[in-house]
């Protein structure tokens, strides 16, 4: 949790000193140092580029980053699938790691956590309450604190702003489009979302 509030307010005063944005991708040192020695899931999609546009992926084998498995959500790894479309586990062309689909059912995060030290998420939302991206990211926290290992967010901005709008979830309606008590349009991104949990 310590690494996460570090990375969060790196971007925070990266902002305030550079006036842009730099997303935890980017901060290949950092990561690469946090990750060095450690069996590495990565949960992203075609969102997890780097400013150069390289995916945080081929950023991590590039590095020597033990990146063992690809969490996949909602729309696929490299973001080829319709929304709503159940994905099957796979095989990433581009670095031969295997893809665990975590929006197409039958699949144990138990297993995926007993195989790594260190889950990562590199995934923008746009602070929509029914998008699948932070329900899945929740579910690999869960999995990851019942197996005791870390989670890593590599935060990145809403494209959305911090505009908020629109009724709080009735939790009695929790389902897989709605888990938090949040307005329909929240202004949250994924780290900040993670104080809610």
């Amino acid at each position: 949790m310590n690494r996460l509030l570090l990375i969060i307010i790196f971007l925070f005063l990266a902002v305030a000193a550079f006036g842009r944005v730099i997303v935890g991708a980017d901060q290949e040192d950092v990561w690469t140092d946090m990750l060095n020695g450690r069996r590495v899931a990565l949960l992203s999609n075609h969102t997890g580029l780097l400013s150069s546009g390289e995916h945080v992926a081929d950023a991590m084998v590039r590095r020597g980053v033990n990146l063992v498995t690809l969490l996949s959500p909602e729309h696929g790894f490299r973001g080829n699938a319709d929304a709503g479309e159940h994905v099957k586990g796979s095989v990433d062309r581009a670095t031969g790691l295997p893809v665990v689909s975590l929006y197409g059912g039958g699949v144990s995060l138990d297993d995926v956590m007993s195989k790594v030290d260190v889950a990562v998420v590199d995934l923008q939302d746009v602070g929509l309450r029914f998008y699948t991206y932070y329900i899945t990211m929740m579910r690999v926290m869960n999995a990851a604190a019942k197996a005791g290992k870390e989670v890593v967010v590599f935060d990145r901005p809403n494209p959305n702003g911090m505009t908020v709008d629109g009724p709080v979830l009735d939790m009695s309606l929790k389902s897989g489009v709605g888990a938090l008590p949040v307005p329909v349009l929240h202004g949250m991104t994924m780290g900040v979302s993670l104080w809610l949990l």
